[in-house]
């Protein structure tokens, strides 16, 4: 249930009608836009008086919505949230692109790519450390000692990192961390989630293999739910009965999303072809489908990469496609 509150109404009125609603049971959401203030509310909404809340001075109407998500839904956050971290933005008309090797390999591998991909014009770093891994015997990563090297990448080039978390467990190693990727494997892992919804720090959430965009949004859901409410989706193919490409992009569910949820919205092109060719492409039009950013995997040396080095493009390459991506964004930027 959403209750739409008249402009310019008094915040004692507001903080009344909250207190009335915490004692019926209901957990209430606040959203203050450019044109309308809205109080989503969260929970059992089965004994609110529709009728009472519609007499009162301050509220202007209520609806009730039939989506099980609430905390990532448009109607309760009619605007787009805007992530910051360390000054750069994605979402609202932000567009960022995240940069960097599948996985952190060495101390030179990644520094080499960090100032590579910043030159090009990325603004975050990612790059694997804890590696999940279909085979026990691929490389996992370097588990604690590749967050370090992540850091000391930080360090020398100034870029914000992203890097995938697998276990709650190891949320006291990712301090430094700035934004944190839940991968597709993990991501209806729902007491990881839980944990995460307990930080205050933006969680980049990938779409499941199989999962459906609603299972997306209720796994944001699971996030927003335990108080942070800085969520990143991104979409990186599902799993079909193709098999020439690694996934099978979807890149209708970034209009989709952008319509059912306020939250910004990136497309990962790598894992969702797994060829280094069909990057550019899907990057293009990714960018063309309204994506607020894009997770390109660049690696210095792709064929002795140790992990997915077949969908992987050079820093060269890279330096390309960043020119022609945002040659992209300013045109569909300036549409009317």
């Amino acid at each position: 249930m959403i209750v739409v509150l008249k402009n310019n109404v008094d915040k004692k009125q507001v903080d009344s009608l909250i207190g009335w609603l915490k004692e019926e049971g209901v957990d209430t959401h606040l959203s203050i836009g450019k044109y309308q203030t809205i109080l989503g509310l969260v929970g059992d909404t089965s004994n609110v008086d529709e009728d009472l809340l519609n007499g009162l001075d301050i509220v202007e109407s209520v609806k009730r919505i039939s989506e099980p998500f609430k905390n990532a839904n448009r109607k309760f956050h009619p605007d787009d949230t805007v992530i910051e971290v360390a000054g750069r933005k994605i979402g609202g008309g932000n567009f960022q692109i995240i940069a960097g090797p599948c996985s952190v390999e060495s101390e030179e591998q990644i520094i080499e790519v960090a100032k590579a991909v910043k030159a090009s014009g990325a603004g975050f770093l990612r790059g694997g450390a804890f590696k999940p891994r279909t085979s026990p015997y691929a490389f996992q990563g370097l588990g604690i000692d590749g967050l370090k090297l992540l850091e000391e990448a930080k360090k020398e080039t100034g870029m914000p990192i992203v890097t995938e978390i697998m276990d709650a467990a190891h949320l006291p190693y990712f301090e430094n961390v700035d934004i944190i990727q839940v991968g597709a494997r993990n991501t209806q892992n729902f007491e990881l989630l839980k944990e995460l919804g307990k930080i205050r720090k933006p969680i980049l959430l990938k779409r499941g293999i199989a999962g459906t965009i609603q299972e997306l949004l209720m796994s944001a859901e699971y996030i927003m739910a335990g108080g942070n409410e800085q969520v990143i989706l991104c979409e990186r193919g599902i799993r079909t009965y193709e098999t020439y490409t690694r996934n099978t992009l979807d890149l209708s569910a970034v209009p989709v999303i952008k319509e059912l949820s306020h939250l910004p919205v990136i497309v990962d092109p790598s894992h969702a072809t797994g060829i280094a060719k069909m990057v550019r492409p899907m990057s293009l039009a990714a960018t063309a489908a309204g994506a607020d950013g894009l997770m390109i995997e660049v690696h210095n040396n792709p064929q002795k990469a140790l992990c997915d080095g077949p969908q992987s493009i050079t820093p060269a390459a890279f330096d390309e496609l960043s020119k022609e991506i945002r040659t992209i964004h300013k045109v569909i930027s300036n549409n009317p």
